[in-house]
């Protein structure tokens, strides 16, 4: 069998493209890769041995390009589209999966023009357009927010799982704005540095590049022994010695701290696309599994009441939520569905 996989953009979409990858590749199932040179799809997978051959086309965002600039997207998706039509005659895929993301777009659409077996990952708990379009021509659309997905556990790196333990009360923080950073996070931690520090509550604190000379001059200031990191990929470690976090809501990160049973004080980007990190973590929310505070809410406020709270409920909550193996089930359904043909 031989799996094509594609999409991407974001980390997000890329975390559960390696994650499929990594599951065909213990099980001796070739993959290629369809993605763009656009976003961060070259950087994770132009050199990766997951794959057998990848490919990366001219592609770009449509939704947020406005009069000429989207014209000349629509015009790039569909030059890949046809590029796309060849790669995957010429590979003779079994199966295209999308993790969705606009580099799915072409290879998405060739599948469904040459009549292969097309299956989407939706990360999200608010539907991405691309995928809305194409849930009807797929064979099957798993989504952890959905419960009538054939998979709704998260395919997220087991060394979560591993890493996971049960928080009662809070010793440290950790604040996550992302590897691009985020500025209302940042000034959270600022306002509230000097509290936490009085309490003995330490501080990790992930900034993001752009953030963390100012960030880290503004703990100097205040006189605060906060351990930052510009971007760390030791981000299984840096949750393990904390007992609370204060993230924004991009679905990756959001599900490896379910999985490490931490719970987060959710702060969701303002304009992430059909403001779907704000839906994401009101999927928490709604169970008693996280909290939620939008930048212009005053989410110090609440950060100072949490921190009094016991998180044993939560997290003990937290860690039933999920379950390991998740990229192995969507890997055995798919393949279970093209033996079927």
């Amino acid at each position: 069998m031989k799996l094509c996989i594609t999409g991407g953009g974001t980390g997000g979409h890329l975390a559960i493209a390696k994650s499929l990858a990594q599951a065909a590749a213990k099980q001796g199932i070739e993959c290629i890769y369809i993605g763009s040179v656009s976003g961060q799809d070259r950087k994770y997978f132009e050199h990766s041995k997951l794959f057998s051959k990848t490919y990366f086309l001219d592609t770009t965002g449509v939704v947020n390009k406005k009069g000429f600039g989207k014209f000349k997207a629509l015009y790039k998706v569909l030059k890949a589209l046809l590029i796309s039509l060849t790669i995957l005659k010429k590979e003779r895929v079994d199966a295209v999966f999308s993790v969705g993301g606009f580099s799915a777009a072409p290879a998405s659409f060739a599948a469904v023009i040459f009549g292969i077996p097309l299956f989407i990952h939706e990360q999200n708990a608010k539907t991405g357009r691309l995928n809305k379009i194409l849930k009807k021509y797929a064979k099957a659309f798993f989504c952890s927010y959905d419960k009538d997905s054939p998979v709704t556990s998260y395919p997220v790196s087991e060394t979560f799982f591993e890493k996971s333990r049960k928080r009662d009360k809070i010793d440290t923080i950790i604040f996550l704005g992302g590897s691009q950073g985020a500025k209302a996070i940042n000034d959270l931690a600022i306002s509230v540095a000097k509290k936490l520090q009085e309490r003995g509550i330490h501080i990790i604190h992930q900034t993001g590049e752009k953030e963390y000379e100012r960030v880290k001059k503004a703990y100097e200031q205040l006189g605060v022994d906060a351990e930052i990191y510009a971007f760390s990929d030791k981000l299984d470690e840096l949750m393990k010695r904390a007992d609370l976090a204060v993230s924004r809501a991009g679905a990756s990160t959001l599900w490896e701290l379910t999985a490490n049973a931490l719970p987060a004080l959710f702060i969701p980007y303002p304009y992430a696309a059909g403001d779907h990190q704000f839906h994401n973590a009101q999927y928490l929310v709604k169970n008693n599994l996280a909290w939620l505070k939008r930048e212009d809410e005053n989410p110090k406020e609440l950060l100072l009441q949490i921190i009094d709270e016991n998180l044993a409920k939560k997290s003990e909550a937290l860690k039933k939520l999920l379950h390991k193996g998740a990229a192995e089930e969507i890997l055995a359904y798919i393949v279970k569905e093209v033996q079927r043909r």
